[in-house]
């Protein structure tokens, strides 16, 4: 049956198939090697080595008869003339939607690289939801790829490296393909950095002959240990580090190669959970643990189903030990992660379980594209998700909640549902009220606080961390953003139509349908959201509205000034509250009192800006220049800045901090500069309510004994 071709993926089959499946995956190689017949790789060797390649590595894995067909038939659609229908046909519609998945992922075209990967990584989310066999087969044929590598232009090369480390590696981590992980690493390293890799292999090949006696000795202790308690162990291993770990570990941590080696690790195994904890009791009592280095996976299992009891302890000579100590399930499981579920379906719950964990984290994925992020913004978002720490806390009812190290309570928050994260306003850890930004460490418990009518804070992006927050609140934050927009350029609208003695809704349907077709708006909201944003000027709209000739738009100077001049005496009220489109100038920091103006700012909306301020005297009378007046009563605290000269003696800044305390007023920010030795300028971020506030509290500082003199910039 087998030609010359077939023959390796052939041995592999024999040693774990049936006779019925390997006549079924070589009826696919059969149309595989003819489909690519003629079609050669970057090195000269026919094309059909790759796809058979692909095979043999799923079928050494144990995958199902679907999988391996579709691995030897993943590029036919591609890159011949077979299609999905006719694969249908022959295989049935389960390989044809694995190969399609597959194919899906490269056909197409974009501007640039960045986009390209960012568009094929979010295809294969999708499709990996779909049917997570996809990922797989895609993980197998990138570590082919991998391996084959050498023979491509340097440049491509270090490209597919840097896209394997930055994505592949990290996905296998997530499903919990553990020998997939590592292989990604290091022959991504070794492409990226061949000379810190020839170097570093060079020196572990050196340590590890060096330590073979240490190692044999620790071994014998462990045996001796655990015979001592009768447990009995499937076996103990030493466990060896991969070369990107120990590099990676020596840039993060700047340490020396020979700080890393000095730590000895071991994985112990076992035949049932209940001996991981007898063996873990028997370690720590033969020798002495290092404190809050335990960590135990099997009570909590990882994202990616990984579950195993870690401990370190100070063993013979004081080297320190590392102990992994799992079941033969658990190990398939740490290898395999996913995989484990076709090749031990009928075994252990955890295998299934991992399976649904993935297929939950997927779905969260697809949930979260669903929002209108841009490839490049969801790319950014899943990379966050890809992480390999993760914290344990619990919600008021004692359920655990699994969150990527550095996570926040608006993290927590958006991992309970996506409302009660758009409602937080305050949170509670072991009950007490701590800030939102505060991060989160194992074995706390959070309580989130909400109101019916909060929303999202966009400078919550500051501090989050995990995807599906971030995703959520600039969805949010973008819609709110359109409302607001759209309100303010009704607003803007309504103002400049009062020049000329008219309403928006006295514009005639004709006329607006004029404007519109002309400005390549479709809707009312569209062209209202755009002048809100700053992009159209409400003067020129609302006269072209008026007159419904594009000519009209454009004034005579009389008839402009005379517009402007109206305007300036009916000033749009500003309350304080209109959110996201419109923004306070930071030169000149606004307060209620001030006498201000806005200018429209394309994209931004309207800024803000003092009246005086040097920035935009020039724009006073133009039609970006809007004038303003302050709502009465106008709620909220804002910025401001002063200056105070102050004799440079002891706690003079305590003095003033209590001063602008006692005000009623909040130091946001803090600068001292020193002049002569005898006295200092500090300069000051603080927020008040208004003028009046402002005043009070610079009346307070003038009163302080080491104060020259304090203004307002």
């Amino acid at each position: 049956m087998a030609d010359d071709y077939f023959a390796p993926l052939s041995k592999i089959l024999s040693a774990r198939y049936s006779p019925s499946v390997i006549e079924s995956v070589h009826k696919a190689y059969l149309l595989a090697r003819e489909a690519h017949e003629g079609q050669c790789r970057y090195s000269g060797e026919p094309y059909i080595t790759h796809p058979v390649a692909v095979a043999g590595i799923l079928a050494q894995m144990h995958l199902d008869l679907p999988t391996l067909q579709a691995a030897l038939l993943h590029d036919v659609i591609e890159d011949t003339q077979v299609n999905k229908q006719s694969i249908t046909e022959q295989f049935g519609q389960d390989v044809a939607e694995l190969v399609d998945g597959v194919s899906k992922l490269t056909q197409i075209k974009f501007e640039n690289k960045a986009e390209a990967q960012a568009e094929n990584f979010r295809k294969m989310i999708l499709a990996m939801a779909k049917d997570i066999r996809v990922v797989i087969i895609k993980l197998a044929d990138r570590l082919h790829n991998m391996r084959t590598l050498g023979v491509l232009p340097e440049s491509k090369r270090k490209r597919i490296a840097l896209e394997t480390l930055e994505i592949y590696a990290p996905i296998a981590n997530r499903l919990g393909m553990h020998s997939f992980r590592i292989e990604f690493e290091d022959l991504g390293f070794a492409t990226l950095y061949p000379l810190r890799y020839r170097v570093l292999k060079q020196s572990v090949a050196k340590a590890r002959g060096n330590r073979k006696e240490i190692l044999a000795e620790i071994e014998t202790t462990l045996q001796k240990a655990l015979r001592n308690v009768g447990i009995a162990v499937v076996s103990i291993l030493g466990r060896e580090k991969h070369l990107y770990s120990i590099y990676k570990k020596m840039v993060n941590k700047h340490i020396a190669f020979s700080e890393i080696m000095d730590v000895y690790a071991f994985r112990i195994i076992v035949s049932s959970a209940d001996s991981c904890y007898r063996v873990l009791g028997a370690m720590h009592t033969s020798f002495k643990p290092v404190p809050e280095r335990f960590k135990d996976y099997v009570a909590i299992p990882k994202a990616n189903g990984y579950q195993s009891l870690h401990t370190v302890l100070f063993g013979p000579y004081g080297v320190p030990i590392e102990i992994q100590i799992r079941t033969e399930d658990m190990d398939a499981m740490a290898e395999s992660g996913i995989a484990a579920h076709w090749l031990y379906k009928s075994s252990a719950k955890n295998k299934a379980r991992a399976h649904l964990r993935a297929q939950a984290w997927l779905q969260g994925l697809v949930d979260m594209q669903k929002g209108g992020d841009t490839s490049l913004e969801f790319i950014e978002n899943v990379k966050i998700d890809l992480f390999p720490d993760e914290v344990y806390v619990f919600t008021p009812k004692g359920n655990i909640l699994e969150l990527p190290r550095g996570a926040c309570p608006v993290d927590f928050a958006y991992a309970i549902h996506t409302d009660i994260g758009n409602a937080c306003v305050a949170a509670k850890i072991n009950r007490r009220l701590a800030p939102l930004s505060s991060q989160l460490l194992s074995g706390q418990t959070v309580e989130i606080v909400t109101a019916p009518e909060a929303r999202p804070n966009p400078t919550w992006l500051n501090f989050v961390v995990t995807a599906k927050a971030r995703s959520e609140i600039r969805q949010v934050t973008q819609k709110q953003k359109l409302g607001e927009s759209i309100e303010l350029g009704r607003r803007l609208l309504e103002r400049a139509l009062s020049t000329l003695s008219l309403r928006l809704q006295d514009i005639s349907p004709k006329n607006l349908k004029h404007v519109l077709r002309e400005s390549k708006f479709k809707t009312l909201d569209e062209l209202l959201e755009s002048m809100g944003l700053g992009s159209q000027i409400p003067l020129a709209v609302a006269r072209r509205l008026a007159f419904a000739v594009k000519e009209e738009a454009v004034e005579e100077e009389q008839e402009k000034q005379k517009a402007t001049r109206l305007l300036a005496k009916q000033p749009l009220v500003i309350k304080g509250s209109e959110g996201l489109v419109v923004t306070f100038a930071e030169c000149c920091r606004p307060i209620p009192g001030d006498v201000i103006v806005g200018i429209l700012s394309a994209g931004r909306g309207m800024v803000i800006h003092r009246e005086q301020c040097k920035e935009v005297k020039q724009l006073h009378g133009t039609p970006t220049c809007i004038y303003l007046s302050w709502q009465e009563d106008t709620p909220g605290e804002f910025y401001t800045q002063i200056v105070a000269d102050v004799y440079n003696r002891r706690g003079v800044l305590a003095e003033l901090a209590a001063a602008i305390s006692f005000s009623s007023a909040n130091i946001e920010d803090v600068r001292v500069k020193d002049k002569d030795g005898r006295y200092s300028e500090v300069n000051m971020t603080i927020t008040v309510r208004d003028r009046q506030h402002l005043a009070q509290a610079l009346r307070r500082i003038r009163a302080l004994e080491a104060t020259i003199r304090v203004v307002r910039i």
